[in-house]
């Protein structure tokens, strides 16, 4: 598992070509303030797309956006913090951080996705045995992420 970039490090043409790697990709594109992803399974009859801003405004303010499309959703992760590859599991976990929550999308490479929003970030590290399994699937899928979190006591940007 390799854990990459945080706090104001950006992401690289690297980092997505080591995401398209690991997820199998069928494509991959960089243009001018993105990179695509193009991921699909044909035996489960599935595909998505991931595009990904290494640095957009965000409102006010510039970070980096996360864009997950299916064949029936669309998904936004703003400000995204980091991200952890497994190629073990064959999967990309990108997280933001805001306060005391954190939200994440996971993004498979049979072209499944994920996405977990507002966690308090003390669920990571808690006894997942105590927690409904409704809610310790989200935990368990972001402690991946743990590694890469700024310190609680950190000042955020």
């Amino acid at each position: 598992m390799s854990n990459n970039f945080h706090k104001g490090n950006k992401f690289t043409i690297k980092d997505a070509e080591k995401i398209s790697k690991v997820l199998q990709a069928e494509k991959f594109s960089e243009e001018s303030d993105r990179f695509r992803i193009r991921v699909v399974n044909e035996e489960g009859r599935r595909s998505l797309s991931l595009e990904i801003f290494p640095e957009v405004s965000l409102g006010k303010v510039r970070g980096t956006l996360i864009v997950v499309y299916t064949g029936n959703s669309h998904l936004q992760l703003h400000n995204c913090t980091g991200f952890v590859i497994s190629e073990e599991l064959g999967e990309i976990t990108f997280v933001a951080e805001s306060s005391d929550r954190l939200s994440g999308i996971v993004v498979e490479q049979g072209a499944s996705c994920s996405l977990y929003a507002a966690l308090d970030r003390e669920l990571i590290s808690s006894d997942f045995t105590q927690l409904g399994v409704e809610v310790m699937l989200s935990g368990v899928a972001l402690s991946l992420a743990e590694d890469i979190l700024s310190n609680k006591n950190e000042p955020k940007e």
